[in-house]
């Protein structure tokens, strides 16, 4: 990996715990990869936090995503998790929203291990079904037609903004960012 240029708004970073509690709980992961041309390409995948790597899958016919994956391991992926919209000064656009995000950088590698790969499907199950209905669980027919994919992370950096109390915004509050600026009579 490069060295990273520094952070530019270090007032919104979030704590090497707080980003692993988002990466644990966030929903999808998007994971730009490089293929051999250049060319970016990113994918929104269903992931697992897992060990310190983060796990994820799709299907073990080769396509778009597994030929960059064999060309370049170096990947990085954003976990989002958006909030409320707020105001926070007196024009339209003094508005934000609330939010939270990871992004990681690292190197992905496909998972051959088949208890690995078992994991995998019962964190996942875990994660975003979570009920019983009945089904044997952890029995995976299709186990050897996915392919399982782990990233190594190289570098997590987290930022979030946090929806300011009522009192601190507009109007209670004016944090207009422009407080010179006239709006023109209509």
């Amino acid at each position: 990996m490069s060295s990273a240029p520094p952070v530019r708004r270090t007032d919104k970073l979030m704590s090497v715990e707080d980003a692993h509690r988002l990466l644990a709980r966030g929903h999808c992961a998007r994971v730009a990869t490089v293929g051999a041309d250049g060319a970016p390409y990113v994918t929104p995948l269903l992931y697992v936090w897992m060990d310190g790597e983060i796990f994820m899958h799709n299907s073990a016919t080769p396509g778009h995503f597994r030929a960059n994956v064999d060309t370049e391991s170096r990947v990085c992926l954003v976990v989002d998790e958006p909030g409320e919209i707020f105001d926070y000064g007196r024009f339209e656009c003094d508005v934000s929203i609330a939010h939270a995000s990871v992004v990681v950088h690292g190197r992905i590698r496909v998972v051959d291990d088949r208890a690995l790969k078992q994991r995998f499907c019962d964190a996942l199950m875990a994660k975003y079904h979570g009920r019983d209905v009945g089904r044997p669980k952890g029995f995976y027919p299709r186990l050897d037609h996915i392919t399982v994919y782990a990233v190594t992370p190289a570098r997590i950096t987290g930022k979030e903004t946090k929806l300011p109390v009522v009192a601190d915004q507009w109007p209670a509050r004016d944090n207009t960012k422009t407080p010179d600026a006239v709006a023109p009579s209509r």
